[in-house]
C-alpha cells in the first residue's frame, strides 16, 4: 500500500491499487536535463499577484523548497538546467482576444515588464525571478529561453535549445501545474521527448471553479512518461553522477 502523502487532501495521494502501468522511464545522463517553467515571485512569493489563488497550493506542496532542492541537485551533478519564463510586453496587452485565465493575468499585471529589450523595474519584480534560485540561474550555465506567450512553449525556443544539446529526457517542474506545467509536459511529448514531471515541485490555483493541482495530476499519471516526487527526482539526478559516462561541466 502506497504511503499517504497528503493528510489534507488525500486525493493527491497515490492510488493504492494503481490502474495504469508503472513507469519504466531510465535517465541517460548525456540526453536529460531539468527545465523549471515559471520560477518567478507572481507565483512563487507571497507578494506575487497571483499568490491569493496559488499560495495554498504552493505552500501544502513546499514547491519553494522543492524546486531549490531540484536546482541544487541538478548543479551538484552537471545536469543542464533549461528555464521557460513568462514574461508580458505591452504589445501583449493588446491583443484582440484572450482565455479566461489570460484575462486574468493581464487584469493583475502578471509577470509584466516594460518591453523586450528593457529590463527596468525588473530586478525583485513580479516577473523576476525567486531571488533564492538566482545563484543557480545566472551561473553563465543554465539557458534561459525566450518567453512562452500563453501556456505552453510553442512559441519560445525551447525545444530548439534542448534539440540543440542533443537532449530528449527532460525532467520538468515548476509553475503552473494544470497551465504553464501541463501544456509544456504535453508539448514536449508531442515533438518526442521522454518526460518525467516532478509532483511536488509545481502546484496550481484553487479558485471556485475547481482545484488546478488534482485536475494536472491526473493528466500527469495518465500522460508522463514519469511522475516522481522531488525526492525521487534527487535521488535520481545525483546517482546520474557515480555513472562513468556523463555530460561535461
Amino acid at each position: 500500500m502506497p504511503t499517504q502523502d497528503y493528510i489534507k487532501n488525500p486525493a493527491y495521494s497515490e492510488p493504492e491499487n494503481p490502474g495504469l502501468p508503472p513507469s519504466d522511464m531510465v535517465l541517460d545522463p548525456n540526453r536529460s536535463a531539468l527545465v523549471v517553467i515559471d520560477p518567478q515571485n507572481d507565483f512563487l512569493h507571497e507578494t506575487g499577484v497571483a499568490w491569493g489563488v496559488v499560495g495554498e497550493s504552493v505552500t501544502e506542496h513546499d514547491v519553494v523548497q522543492h524546486l531549490e532542492d531540484l536546482f541544487k541537485a541538478a548543479k551538484e551533478t552537471s545536469l543542464p538546467v533549461f528555464i521557460s519564463p513568462h514574461y508580458y510586453f505591452p504589445h501583449d496587452h493588446m491583443w484582440k482576444f484572450e482565455g479566461a485565465l489570460e484575462k486574468v493575468m493581464h487584469s493583475i499585471g502578471m509577470f509584466d515588464r516594460p518591453g523586450p529589450l528593457d529590463v527596468n523595474g525588473l530586478n525583485g519584480s513580479g516577473a523576476d525571478f525567486v531571488e533564492q534560485y538566482k545563484p543557480y540561474i545566472n551561473d553563465g550555465k543554465t539557458i534561459v529561453t525566450s518567453p512562452h506567450k500563453v501556456y505552453g512553449p510553442e512559441q519560445n525556443d525551447l525545444v530548439l535549445q534542448l534539440r540543440k544539446q542533443h537532449i530528449d529526457q527532460v525532467i520538468l517542474a515548476g509553475m503552473s501545474a494544470n497551465l504553464c506545467v501541463e501544456s509544456h509536459m504535453r508539448a514536449l511529448l508531442e515533438a518526442g521527448f521522454e518526460v518525467a514531471v516532478v509532483k511536488d515541485a509545481t502546484a496550481g490555483a484553487i479558485i471556485p471553479e475547481g482545484d488546478g493541482y488534482l485536475a494536472a495530476l491526473i493528466n500527469f499519471r495518465m500522460m508522463a512518461n514519469a511522475v516522481w516526487s522531488t525526492k525521487q527526482a534527487v535521488e535520481i539526478i545525483k546517482g546520474l553522477d557515480l555513472q562513468e559516462t556523463r555530460r561535461s561541466a
